[in-house]
C-alpha cells in the first residue's frame, strides 16, 4: 500500500500520540482510534431508540395483528 502525508497541527499530533505507546506508529495508534470509532458509531445506530418500540409493546401489537388460534 503506497503511503501519504497529511498535515496535522503539532497540538493534535501530541493528543494522537497519547494514544499509543513507545514505539507504536502513529499509523497503528489511527487504525485503532478509527476502530473504536466504527465500533462506537455501530454501537450508536444499534441501541438508538428513535423510531423503535420496546419488546413488550411489539409482542401485543403482534398478538393483536395476528392472535393464535
Amino acid at each position: 500500500m503506497a503511503n501519504t502525508t497529511i498535515q496535522i497541527s503539532h497540538e493534535m499530533k501530541e493528543k494522537l500520540a497519547s494514544f499509543g505507546s513507545k514505539n507504536e506508529t502513529f499509523e497503528t495508534i489511527l487504525q485503532r482510534v478509527y476502530s473504536l470509532a466504527v465500533k462506537e458509531q455501530f454501537r450508536d445506530f444499534v441501541m438508538n431508540a428513535k423510531g423503535f418500540i420496546p419488546i413488550d409493546e411489539a409482542i401485543k401489537e403482534a398478538e393483536k395483528k395476528w392472535p393464535s388460534k
